[in-house]
């Protein structure tokens, strides 16, 4: 199962999965584009808003089990200061990146569990493990997704569970279009002079992580370009 998996890091996902012979069941809002994926993959598209309870019971109502869960719904809105933090905003990020991801976990942790062999892997972001001046919106939620991840390791020691963080640095997708309201301009500055990672560089270490023998749980991986040092710091040809 890959909720946000209409685009980018999930549709990349979602192909991948499906390559090493998993059913993937994707959820998104956009469903017109989750079906278009299914049917290029085999796999079943059922609409989704991870910041509504009402529709992730659904959707989980709709799947009979579950082995794998990809945490992948997330994002990030603006880059105001503290001081003049748009608390609409937050209340997204915090929504679709704490919350969403709850409510999928909690939701299908008995699942994972009654398969005998589960895996959540959560899709967090550099922003989980660092702080920068005018993001604390995004880089707060992602810590406390990144917590609440980390977390579940310790509660379910001993079920036949296993949980991977996944953080990637820059990856060239929407998400800097969705952050800058649409500004493509703008968004493309971000990788400008550096080569970012792809929707399926990241995707590629997903899979990995998830087809590893059941003893094997990947904690934590992080992955950057080489061009990028931390959240902050980056290699920039002219």
């Amino acid at each position: 199962m890959v909720t946000g998996a209409s685009s980018g890091i999930g549709a990349a996902t979602a192909r991948k999965l499906a390559a090493e012979g998993f059913h993937v069941v994707m959820g998104a809002r956009r469903v017109e584009r989750l079906e278009r994926l299914a049917e290029e993959i085999g796999g079943t598209a059922l609409e989704l808003d991870v910041t509504v309870p009402e529709s992730v019971e659904a959707f989980v109502a709709r799947v009979p089990e579950c082995h794998v869960l990809v945490n992948n719904a997330g994002g990030a809105k603006g880059t105001s200061s503290v001081a003049n933090a748009d608390e609409d905003e937050w209340r997204w990020m915090w929504e679709t990146n704490v919350l969403g991801t709850l409510r999928l976990t909690r939701a299908l942790l008995p699942k994972l569990i009654e398969s005998g062999d589960g895996h959540v892997l959560t899709v967090t972001s550099v922003a989980a493990l660092e702080t920068y001046d005018n993001g604390s919106g995004y880089t707060s939620a992602k810590h406390a997704q990144a917590t609440l991840h980390r977390t579940l390791r310790g509660e379910h020691l001993g079920d036949p569970v296993r949980f991977t963080e996944i953080a990637p640095g820059m990856v060239e997708t929407e998400f800097s279009e969705v952050r800058f309201g649409g500004d493509t301009e703008r968004a493309a500055a971000v990788y400008s002079g550096l080569t970012p990672l792809s929707a399926d560089d990241v995707a590629d270490v997903i899979a990995f992580a998830a087809t590893r023998p059941a003893h094997v749980n990947l904690d934590q991986i992080v992955l950057k370009p080489r061009d990028q040092a931390s959240a902050t710091r980056a290699n920039r040809r002219s």
